[in-house]
């Protein structure tokens, strides 16, 4: 890069990698001539945040210093607009996966700032992430380890049940629940398990294939309560997850079929998916590939 120090903190790029640390406990120093290595096993690694401007800044001290898209040093507006009219800002991003140029790092400036500002909705919003991503395991995990949570500090006013986390929704622009967060990473194993454990769709429309996998899973229906169906939940656009399903089917992207999901309105759209292979299992490629589960047809339930 061709500068040597951040624009924020005047410290060199890189971080200072300790022997005696584990990655959790990296110290974000800069690498000033202050932390010197203690050991042959030390390292450093590059933090260089070089913006379209000139600017350099390590990516903690861009964060904190994040505002909007202007830079936080020259005042220069980067804001760039994509073919689909996004906003984006980009930068050349030299970390420890390398160089990315022409990286648009404003999501993620974003999404950090805001769990600066809310760090009790880190949970949740790690759970929107999982559902986008369609990580099966990860998400039975976290709800798991949440009402276990739930059960030994009751008394902890700011805690989240997994009912609360299965019910959340993005206020960070999308208002995207779950649910929605499934339909756009097309993910429909995890719009199973969203269904099975937040909807009040009868049992007898979920596929073999989908219970056997959560008993496997050790994921059991729970009573909902009263709480509200994640069928009705509607994203800042006012849309239903169905509705986003109708979206997706009509830009043209597989694994959903004509329609997907379901409302209330007297009728239930849900997917009925023909595989053989185990359809709440992630990262499987097979699964994700086979012909029968991508082109699986959805028919429609009229509820009695």
């Amino acid at each position: 890069m061709s500068a040597s120090v951040c624009k924020a903190c005047s410290d060199p790029l890189f971080i200072h990698l300790s022997a005696d640390s584990d990655d959790e406990d990296t110290e974000m120093q800069g690498g000033s001539s202050s932390s010197a290595p203690t050991s042959s096993a030390d390292q450093t690694i590059p933090d260089d945040c070089h913006l379209h401007c000139g600017c350099h800044f390590h990516w903690d001290c861009l964060l904190e210093n994040f505002k909007s898209t202007s830079c936080p040093g020259c005042g220069t507006d980067l804001a760039t607009t994509t073919s689909s009219g996004q906003t984006q800002l980009l930068c050349n991003l030299h970390n420890e996966g390398g160089l990315q140029r022409d990286h648009d790092v404003l999501p993620a400036l974003r999404e950090e700032s805001y769990i600066l500002a809310h760090p009790n909705e880190r949970k949740p919003r790690a759970f929107l992430e999982l559902c986008r991503n369609g990580d099966v395991p990860e998400i039975v995990e976290l709800l798991q380890a949440e009402d276990e949570e739930d059960e030994d500090e009751e008394e902890e006013s700011t805690s989240w049940t997994a009912q609360d986390i299965l019910r959340y929704q993005d206020p960070n622009g999308t208002g995207f629940s779950g649910l929605h967060a499934a339909v756009a990473g097309q993910s429909p194993e995890v719009a199973w398990l969203l269904l099975l454990l937040a909807s009040q769709l009868d049992i007898k429309h979920f596929p073999a294939e989908v219970m056997q996998e959560a008993v496997a899973l050790g994921v059991e229906r729970p009573d909902m309560g009263g709480r509200q169906d994640i069928r009705r939940l509607r994203d800042a656009q006012g849309r239903s997850a169905e509705q986003l399903a109708a979206e997706v089917v009509g830009r043209g992207r597989d694994g959903w079929g004509r329609d997907c999901l379901g409302s209330e309105s007297g009728k239930t759209m849900l997917m009925l998916m023909a595989s053989g292979s185990s359809p709440m299992r992630s990262g499987d490629d097979s699964m994700r590939h086979d012909t029968a589960w991508n082109d699986a047809p959805i028919a429609m339930a009229h509820e009695s």
